[in-house]
């Protein structure tokens, strides 16, 4: 324990350092002298420094306590030893006994074999390991969390020198295959559709700084309070600003940004590291490396994601403490910009001129992360999950992001450039194509009428809804706004939400999923649980029922909204008539509860169900004596049906909705379903892909979900195409045996004029 007047870590040892990396002395004489500081004051025989090398090699650069001659000469991969086990897992590891570890390699160069304890912590340089700087014991000794957090912050210095160029080339901290010059293409992940060109611009949202040690730690509370208030103030007036500023979503993922800025437990961290004696600069990095040492252990998307959240506002905290420095996206830029980041905050990306932004590229992050959302409101395309990108892109390059194929062309030949552009003018040749029969009915030649209808969660989706000419909102995902926010919003709340909803569909129709949360979708203001299988867990209706007041709220929000209305209701994941009579009778209780306080009804009443687990299909029949639709959701449907993850790329495209035993399948459902006059549809990627649609009207579905970009390629589709004559070719695809049948209706398509 330290009493009042003890810094919380030895300031001593922070100080020395610092004094000996303002000193003129070579790097590698700088390195000598600050393993041996670290040895002498953290009373530990061996401090060691390791530098990552070209190959993904560790290698040892500096040692006090080990064989002089190991230097240079040891080298270990990242995950080999212990040295390797922490670069690997970017996080420190503390250990009384080392040689126990299943990790530990002995490598008898450095004459380690006397020494049993070890701390070592990663050296990070923009998210990457450039190094590790460990400490060891003759004894048994358990280090103190207070030691690990002194010898990070070190490590922050040390990353400044390593990543210098002074010790080895910046070029080796890169990843990158030895072309850095030559066109290359790279896959990722589609985040947002749309092909864009221009030129790359690097977003560095590093920061570096030179003093660790605070001289007067009440002026640096002071310079950390006035900063976090510009801070706040930048960010309010950005928000009122930004040309999404009042678009749905997008607006909830920055007002829930401006939450986690204003978080007093953040500040508070920061102010503690202030108070222990570094300077505001050092204590923001501090704390955020704690973060992300936590954080790193978390395997969920959504929750990881807001890790880049955090480092956006550090950087940004950074900058107003630097006196707001001049950073990329203040810089003059191209006219047509393709940004290039590891990861991105919401607001970092509005940093941009929206207007120039031609494409964005992430190494990490995933399609729901809070700037891939506002990108998608701002219309860029985006690939995620470009592995290795930031070390293959120069600065000013020429770049083209094929949203699409989920490729990226960097440094492209001519003839490349030549086919994207080509590929850019049939794309849009193909908008005003669909533009021009937006207002038109999706009509088969014969006569059939397809109602199209658009998937949405957002507020900013309910303007696809007029630019698309869908008919309606056939899955209102409600769970997205709870996803973004910092609690669970109140009824009013919601209230006002679904209401804006329904005034922005105007006459068309309007089907409310209820919360589907849980599994891959994490509420950042619940508790997480590991599940082995979480697609599969406790998720969706399984955690209405389980907790019936969150239900019952959000049901009473819908009814008042939709007061004097038409109210359709849709119950997710229903695996058996239990689970959707309890849903039932608790949107009843509300429908009574309303009645009785006063309240105007919904004018109209529909409940449906999705059916997305294949058991309940064995209990159609007493499920449409209850329902007044049914709603095919195809994307989980097929999942449990073929057991296949479809987020899985080895096996997710190994499955295909178009075998003759998955039209069969929903054939059936689709008969049932017409014999008990219950309306059905069927949502789904599937829906928005023109072959797949075509495949399902043939069968007989009237009533399709999809994606707002894929109403026009299906609406295409369907005014191409007569219906009859394909409803006959379908009859003879069912029994056929061991094949799919996609290469019989693609070669139908074509014989018979079918835009696809």
């Amino acid at each position: 324990m330290h009493d009042s007047q003890t810094p919380p870590m030895p300031r001593r040892l922070l100080a020395q350092v610092r004094d000996v990396m303002a000193g003129s002395d070579a790097a590698a004489e700088r390195l000598d002298k600050v393993v041996a500081i670290i040895a002498d004051e953290m009373a530990a025989e061996v401090c060691s420094v390791y530098v990552r090398r070209a190959g993904d090699l560790l290698e040892l650069f500096a040692t006090r306590g080990l064989k002089s001659s190991a230097v240079h000469i040891t080298r270990l991969r990242i995950g080999e030893g212990l040295i390797g086990n922490i670069a690997a897992h970017a996080r420190p590891l503390a250990l009384a006994e080392a040689q126990d570890h299943p990790s530990f390699a002995f490598r008898p160069e450095t004459g380690e074999e006397i020494y049993h304890s070890l701390m070592g912590v990663p050296v990070l340089r923009g998210g990457r390991v450039i190094g590790v700087v460990a400490v060891q014991n003759r004894t048994r000794r358990n280090y103190s969390d207070e030691e690990i957090e002194a010898l990070q912050i070190v490590a922050m210095v040390l990353a400044e020198v390593v990543a210098g160029g002074e010790l080895i080339s910046r070029d080796e901290l890169l990843p990158g295959d030895g072309n850095a010059l030559l066109p290359l293409r790279l896959e990722g992940m589609r985040f947002n559709s749309g092909i864009g060109s221009g030129i790359a611009v690097l977003h560095r949202h590093q920061m570096g700084f030179k003093q660790l040690i605070a001289e007067n730690p009440d002026q640096e509370r002071q310079r950390l309070r006035r900063a976090f208030a510009d801070m706040h103030g930048a960010l309010d007036a950005l928000l009122e600003t930004t040309e999404i500023a009042g678009a749905g979503e997008p607006r909830d993922v920055l007002e829930a940004y401006r939450m986690i800025a204003k978080d007093s437990g953040w500040l508070g961290r920061i102010d503690e590291a202030v108070a222990g004696g570094l300077t505001a600069e050092a204590a923001v990095k501090k704390v955020h490396i704690n973060i992300q040492a936590r954080m790193s252990r978390i395997s969920d998307p959504y929750l990881r994601d807001r890790v880049h959240d955090m480092e956006d506002l550090a950087n940004r905290l950074l900058h107003h403490l630097s006196g707001g420095e001049t950073n990329a996206a203040t810089e003059e830029l191209p006219q047509d910009v393709v940004l290039v980041a590891r990861t991105l905050g919401p607001v970092e990306l509005l940093d941009y001129d929206p207007a120039r932004l031609r494409g964005l590229v992430l190494e990490e992050g995933t399609p729901t992360s809070h700037a891939a959302i506002v990108a998608r409101a701002l219309d860029i395309p985006v690939i995620g999950r470009a592995k290795g990108v930031l070390g293959i892109v120069e600065q000013g390059d020429p770049i083209i992001v094929d949203g699409d194929n989920a490729q990226i062309f960097i440094r492209p030949g001519e003839e490349v450039r030549q086919k994207i552009q080509e590929s850019i003018k049939a794309r849009d040749r193909r908008k005003a194509g669909y533009a021009r029969i937006r207002d038109l009915p999706a009509v088969t030649l014969d006569g059939k009428q397809v109602s199209i209808n658009i998937n949405a969660g957002l507020l900013v989706d309910m303007q696809h809804l007029k630019d698309s000419g869908a008919d309606g909102i056939g899955l209102y995902r409600t769970e997205i706004p709870f996803m973004v926010r910092a609690d669970f919003p109140g009824v009013e709340e919601q209230r006002r939400l679904y209401a804006k909803v329904l005034d922005h569909a105007a006459a068309k129709p309007v089907v409310f999923r209820t919360l589907d949360v849980g599994g891959e979708k994490i509420l950042p203001y619940w508790g997480h649980y590991e599940e082995e299988n979480p697609a599969m867990g406790w998720r969706a209706i399984r955690i209405s029922i389980d907790r019936p007041s969150l239900l019952r709220q959000q049901l009473r929000a819908l009814i008042r909204a939709a007061s004097g209305g038409e109210l359709r209701v849709m119950f997710p994941m229903i695996t058996e008539m239990g689970e959707f009579d309890a849903a039932r009778s608790l949107l009843d209780m509300e429908m009574k509860r309303e009645e009785e306080q006063g309240g105007v009804l919904p004018e109209k009443l529909k409940v449906g169900a999705t059916l997305e687990v294949p058991a309940l299909v064995f209990q159609l029949p007493a499920l449409l004596e209850v329902v007044d639709f049914i709603s095919i959701g195809s994307n989980d449907l097929f999942q449990f049906m073929f057991a296949c993850d479809r987020g899985n790329p080895r096996i997710s495209e190994r499955y295909d909705i178009l075998s003759p035993f998955a039209l069969s399948f929903l054939r059936s459902v689709l008969d049932q379903c017409r014999a008990a006059d219950i309306p059905v549809s069927l949502c789904g990627e599937a829906a928005g892909r023109p072959l797949e649609a075509m495949a399902l009207i043939g069968m007989g579905f009237d009533n399709i979900s999809l994606t707002p970009p894929a109403v026009g390629p299906v609406k295409t589709m369907v005014r191409s195409l007569n219906a009859g004559p394909l409803g006959e070719y379908m009859e003879t695809l069912y029994d056929l045996k061991r094949q799919n049948v996609r290469e019989k209706l693609k070669s139908y398509a074509i014989d018979h004029g079918v835009m696809i």
